[in-house]
């Protein structure tokens, strides 16, 4: 981030994950970007995992978020898809090749080139800086536009949430209307996960191993079953009734407790980064049954969830908090205190430091 700062931000410059003012500089608007005043930015778990270090991979200072809204103030010489006031949106990935195989088969964010919004290197080998900031330039292609009925702030983390669990829903069939959708895990990516079950005019089945849970599941929600995984009554009552499961637990837990539940042919997929699952295979085998991964989206499941969520009126569940308190929100996502995911009002909160 060397040169003379034009940006200003909230980074964290060690493994203590600390966030305090910061200024940097963004490059100049090329060619192919699209230049962008933030407005708002979700919170995403990841911003536990990178800004303390845990993968050992962290690069500082850190300026995180990768659920990023805004209005455009400037477009290249080379950029047809915006103009100067629209409504645009920034995920995870800010730069693929769209030359090799990957990227023409529409999976940009596992592109080998690919660059992240923030915790990696830029193809200048500075480093990228995320949404806790006052603007953003970023190629065209990974730039998508937000619907006029969908308000910034909840749209920001459907840029995230939301994408993470619709793009293996819609890709693996797994929103097809009348069959039954599993969620375990009820936070940030299960609520929404919920959310899209029942817009696809799905059965939700949400598991957790929390009673606690089940008044917000069914009752807030609107999920139609709640089973208790630490009651056995309810697991064997459950076995072969649900059709695909949604995992986003981003913990170790026993998933042969789940995949009995499925029904043959069923997809379990794995969407929390857990770092280790030890199942029995056999579940598997003799089921037909399949467990597999996904991360985030392409560019087009990115701008078809978002006009899909306009039209159908699915929105995250959200709670706003000003960037001076971002800190205070990190200690409450760690303690799993928010329903269901915190928007920072940049716009209306961030200060240039003097």
């Amino acid at each position: 981030m060397a040169g003379e700062p034009n940006c200003f931000g909230w980074a964290a410059h060690d493994a203590n994950g600390v966030l305090v003012p910061f200024k940097f500089t963004r490059r100049p608007t090329g060619p192919d970007d699209v230049n962008l005043r933030i407005t708002h930015c979700g919170m995403c778990h990841a911003e536990l995992v990178w800004l303390f270090n845990k993968l050992g991979d962290s690069k500082y200072p850190m300026v995180p978020g990768h659920e990023v809204v805004g209005v455009v103030t400037e477009v290249g010489s080379n950029v047809t898809r915006f103009k100067e006031g629209d409504r645009v949106g920034v995920g995870g990935v800010v730069y693929s090749c769209r030359e090799c195989e990957i990227c023409k088969d529409g999976m940009q964010q596992v592109c080998d080139q690919r660059v992240l919004t923030y915790n990696d290197y830029d193809r200048d080998g500075t480093l990228t800086a995320g949404g806790y900031s006052s603007h953003m330039v970023c190629n065209q292609d990974h730039v998508v536009a937000i619907p006029e009925n969908l308000s910034m702030a909840e749209a920001a983390p459907l840029l995230c949430a939301g994408i993470t669990v619709y793009s293996p829903m819609t890709r693996l069939g797994m929103n097809k209307a009348g069959q039954t959708l599993g969620v375990i895990g009820l936070g940030g990516l299960g609520h929404m996960a919920v959310k899209f079950g029942k817009a696809f005019g799905m059965k939700v089945t949400v598991m957790s191993t929390s009673e606690s849970k089940r008044e917000e599941a069914l009752s807030v929600l609107g999920a139609d079953t709640f089973v208790n995984t630490s009651d056995p009554a309810q697991l064997e009552a459950a076995r072969n009734s649900i059709h695909n499961i949604m995992d986003t637990v981003p913990y170790e837990h026993a998933l042969d407790l789940y995949l009995p539940l499925m029904k043959p042919r069923g997809h379990l997929v794995l969407v929390g980064f857990p770092h280790e699952h030890k199942f029995a295979p056999h579940h598997l085998i003799l089921g037909f049954k399949s467990i597999t991964g996904s991360v985030t989206g392409s560019m087009a499941e990115i701008q078809e969830m978002l006009d899909f969520c306009a039209k159908k009126n699915v929105t995250p569940m959200i709670e706003m908090v000003d960037i001076k308190d971002c800190n205070e929100a990190l200690t409450r996502m760690l303690n799993k205190d928010v329903r269901y995911r915190f928007v920072i009002d940049i716009e209306k909160t961030l200060v240039n430091p003097t």
